[in-house]
């Protein structure tokens, strides 16, 4: 099976201090750490192991700079076989724009399935994936927590609201969406990367491509980025349990809830 993962590389935002940049469009990124978006960590590992089950090859690919080459040699270290960065220029990149590019590249190769984390870590829309499903005419399910190949086909399991799982037939070529928590991504060793920055990484421009200028134009536009504001702290509540219980009690009253 012939398998395309496609990666993202986030800056790390979880535990730091964001500010937001001058002109309101986005925080400043200067001083955040980036690294592989955890969402296509997964999918790397599912593709690596899908392989081992089924033979063929893994391909990562993601749109960037140079400095976006290091998720594609982490990607080599984990297994793959393969790596494109496609160079965006100047290009100001929305999830259309974004899954227009990637379907360009990959409609003319040689795969069976294309794998995408859900979302990314950075704006968490979720949308790239199923985007470029359709631009590929092909098959595609989202949160996928398992995958079974069997032949042109395979038997997947997917993430439903309010706690529910599904289990679906989907035929190749396809593309899906995992969740994560999907395998237990396995651990890159810094000897392993130094190995992976002597595979060839191919790069591929946004000029080359059969693209015209509408299908390179965002669909979407950032308004306004801003921080939440802030609140109170949270009360702690203390005394035995049937004080704290009243008390809960009537907090709950105050705020209109029916108890």
């Amino acid at each position: 099976m012939n398998i395309i993962v496609c990666i993202k590389r986030v800056p790390m935002t979880q535990e730091a201090d964001l500010e937001i940049d001058e002109l309101e469009k986005d925080v400043k990124k200067d001083a955040l750490p980036f690294v592989i978006n955890d969402w296509d960590n997964y999918a790397i590992e599912e593709a690596v192991l899908l392989r081992e089950k089924t033979g063929g090859t893994v391909t990562a690919v993601t749109i960037g700079t140079e400095e976006d080459e290091e998720i594609l040699r982490r990607a080599l270290a984990m297994g793959a076989d393969k790596a494109i960065r496609i160079d965006p220029g100047d290009l100001g990149l929305d999830g259309f724009v974004t899954s227009r590019i990637l379907a360009e590249v990959i409609k003319g190769g040689d795969y069976d399935l294309v794998l995408t984390g859900l979302q990314a870590d950075d704006y968490n829309c979720g949308m790239v994936g199923m985007m470029l499903a359709e631009h590929l005419g092909i098959a595609h399910a989202a949160g996928v927590t398992g995958i079974e190949p069997e032949g042109r086909e395979a038997t997947i399991r997917v993430e439903l609201e309010g706690g529910m799982d599904g289990v679906l037939k989907i035929r190749f070529p396809a593309l899906m969406s995992v969740q994560t928590g999907i395998n237990e991504p396995r651990y890159v060793s810094i000897m392993g990367i130094r190995k992976a920055s002597k595979k060839e990484l191919k790069v591929i421009k946004t000029g080359d491509l059969n693209l015209t200028e509408d299908d390179l134009a965002q669909r979407t536009t950032v308004e306004m980025v801003f921080l939440p504001p802030e609140t109170e702290g949270a009360e702690i509540i203390e005394g035995d349990s049937s004080m704290v219980a009243e008390k809960i009690i009537r907090i709950l009253a105050e705020n209109g809830v029916s108890v």
